[in-house]
């Protein structure tokens, strides 16, 4: 008996395991009007550092972020590598000696998607686009 519960909960799992990686998918975006449609890992990982502040293309990239949750940890786990203490040390430390300034951060996905839609060189991440017609994904290369 035990072995066959334990066999329909690998099955179960196995069966569950691509939704529960698609849930954790993270979209990379611009404005539909960027020219931006694709970018590094390494660079997408600098520009979200603070460690570049231009896409190749020359314009400059303000990165977003949401305030916390699920989409940020992966977010940040996946592209930065950090968790969400560490990425909040890693900018204390650029504000404080001078280096930089802390991206903006939004408290939903809509009010960030919003602000990506209208300012140029913004950049952020979601899980989904609502309105695909103010928002364009940007392709990650050098995975």
């Amino acid at each position: 008996m035990k072995v066959t519960i334990h066999t329909s909960l690998m099955a179960l799992a196995i069966l569950l395991l691509p939704g529960v990686m698609r849930a954790q998918d993270v979209l990379i975006v611009v404005s539909r009007t960027s020219s931006i449609s694709e970018i590094s890992e390494a660079q997408l990982r600098e520009i979200f550092t603070g460690t570049r502040s231009h896409f190749n293309n020359g314009t400059r990239a303000f990165p977003v972020l949401l305030k916390g949750g699920p989409v940020h940890e992966v977010f940040l786990r996946r592209h930065i590598g950090d968790t969400p203490d560490e990425y909040r040390v890693r900018w204390r430390r650029a504000v404080f000696t001078g280096q930089g300034s802390m991206p903006k951060e939004f408290a939903s996905e809509a009010a960030m998607l919003d602000f990506i839609a209208a300012t140029p060189g913004a950049i952020g991440y979601v899980s989904r686009i609502p309105d695909p017609d103010a928002i364009k994904i940007v392709i990650i290369s050098g995975r």
